[in-house]
């Protein structure tokens, strides 16, 4: 049974002021709570209903298990239809970021991404091509919001989120910056070569123009339609296939 400090506690981890304070975040689903097991990830407690405890038999024991009830449940979750278990995950503390750890390969660097749906994806979409690093800006929304986290469905345990002031670090980074921009070079005749940081704007606004003027490669996905613009996820995962299929061309 869940105190009232417990419930307290979890539900305001809805909010990044008290996921900072407290230093936790909330995982929900057995999938995702599992990846985040199984990663660096530190997993303090994990809430779950009695029809899903024999799941849980082969987990870490070094994690607390507290068996909740579904109204409980239903209390704690952010979800409207809330999954069985949920997981409290501590935030860790990264290490300063290694701009030459960078080198030999494409990292993505988000500018002002704020919807977490967007956000969730796009770490979804770089777990899938083996990007394992994503460079924000301060005012990207927190990658903690709980939004961001089911939409990573799990891919969050496996790419590194790094928050910095995109218009300091970026020119110590001495790597090509391939711009997402309206007019750019054709996405299909871009040569990326085998290293760079791919740089996505904000959904209204695109990339704000501290930043575009650092930008070394402007490249734009043809529009063949009527649409007025596409959104930065499904844009971002265009451009990391694209960026994919160079590098396998040119490694043949």
């Amino acid at each position: 049974m869940l105190s009232k400090s417990q419930i307290s506690l979890l539900t305001s981890l809805q909010h990044k002021k008290f996921r900072r304070e407290h230093g936790f975040f909330m995982v929900e689903g057995y999938k995702s709570v599992t990846e985040f097991i199984n990663s660096a990830y530190q997993v303090d407690t994990i809430y779950h209903t009695p029809a899903l405890a024999p799941k849980l038999l082969n987990l870490s024991r070094k994690i607390n298990f507290q068996e909740i009830s579904l109204n409980e449940l239903e209390k704690i979750s952010t979800l409207k239809t809330p999954q069985e278990v949920i997981g409290l995950v501590k935030i860790p503390i990264w290490p300063v970021l290694n701009y030459n750890s960078l080198k030999q390969r494409f990292s993505l660097a988000l500018d002002n991404i704020q919807d977490p749906g967007n956000m969730g994806t796009i770490i979804r979409t770089a777990d899938w091509f083996g990007i394992t690093d994503i460079i924000c800006s301060e005012d990207t929304v927190d990658v903690y919001n709980p939004k961001v986290v089911q939409a990573t469905m799990g891919s969050l345990s496996r790419v590194n989120v790094h928050y910095t002031n995109l218009a300091e670090v970026l020119p110590k980074i001495k790597l090509p910056l391939f711009g997402a921009m309206l007019n750019g070079e054709n996405v299909y005749n871009t040569n990326f070569g085998g290293e760079g940081l791919l740089v996505m704007g904000n959904e209204g606004n695109g990339i704000s123009a501290e930043i575009e003027q650092l930008i070394t490669s402007a490249v734009t996905i043809p529009r063949a339609g009527n649409a007025e613009s596409l959104n930065v996820a499904i844009a971002t995962a265009i451009l990391c296939s694209e960026i994919k299929r160079n590098k396998l061309a040119t490694n043949k």
